[in-house]
């Protein structure tokens, strides 16, 4: 495919799609999300790709939406534009997909990093919720992501009072797994995906959506849903291998199935 707002490339197992318009700072619009989403379908449905990095620069992962678009909109017309529905198109991928994060991720730019699987962060990355200095909230999940990942009083004083958290304090409340030079935040994302990549894809596959499940329910019913993926991870060939190679002392040679 031909994509005008983003670059895509192949590290070994790890599909890898940058965000590229830096001019605006990588903001986000429903082109740029569209093709951003159909990327990550193509490289969910590869099977030579077993994990996915979305990046964007060493000045911004992304800045957040492109607000010159909707300066003049009705609520018809929000509700007509697709933009918002993106997030969702990408939390439909079933491989696991990393956020490499340098510079600011502020707005929808911190709304698609959390819609991440994981988060691995530069020294310098910033991420926020300016949307209250527009007069609006996080429209694409970010009252709720963040929320969960920091906590109420944290998130209330980013979303309420523009709040900035450095890289360290992200890491300190959970939002992200690693904190890394920022020469080298890239490809500790891609080393981390090709890592994941070499696991059991279907046990990847699943874990991550038990994983997401317990986003969506309480306890009980999350630990009935992961119990019933995990009995069905012992249909899979990957199981029996795993397993095999466990006891025989070997690497696990997986096929998939």
């Amino acid at each position: 495919m031909q994509f005008e707002f983003i670059l895509t490339e192949v590290h070994e197992h790890v599909g890898l799609v940058r965000i590229n318009r830096p001019k605006q700072l990588n903001a986000l619009n429903p082109q740029t999300m569209d093709e951003l989403t159909s990327a990550c379908a193509g490289f969910g449905a590869d099977p030579n790709i077993g994990c996915i990095v979305i990046t964007g620069n060493e000045r911004a992962f992304s800045a957040g939406a492109d607000i010159k678009e909707m300066m003049e909109a009705s609520v018809l017309d929000m509700l007509n534009n697709p933009l918002l529905g993106y997030w969702d198109r990408l939390r439909a991928v079933t491989k696991p997909i990393i956020a490499a994060v340098s510079g600011y991720c502020l707005g929808g730019g911190n709304e698609l990093a959390m819609a991440c699987d994981m988060i691995v962060a530069s020294e310098s990355a910033i991420f926020g919720q300016p949307e209250i200095n527009i007069g609006v909230i996080p429209g694409a999940g970010g009252t709720q992501r963040l929320t969960r990942a920091v906590g109420k009083a944290i998130a209330m004083e980013v979303v309420l009072n523009d709040r900035r958290l450095t890289a360290q304090e992200a890491y300190q409340w959970g939002l992200v797994n690693r904190i890394v030079p920022v020469e080298r935040y890239l490809e500790e994302a891609i080393r981390l995906g090709n890592e994941i990549a070499a696991r059991a894809p279907v046990a990847v596959r699943l874990g991550k959506e038990a994983i997401n499940h317990a986003f969506d329910s309480n306890l009980g019913v999350g630990i009935a849903y992961e119990r019933r993926l995990y009995y069905m991870l012992f249909a899979t060939e990957d199981q029996k291998e795993g397993m095999a190679a466990f006891a025989e002392k070997r690497p696990a040679r997986w096929s998939g199935k």
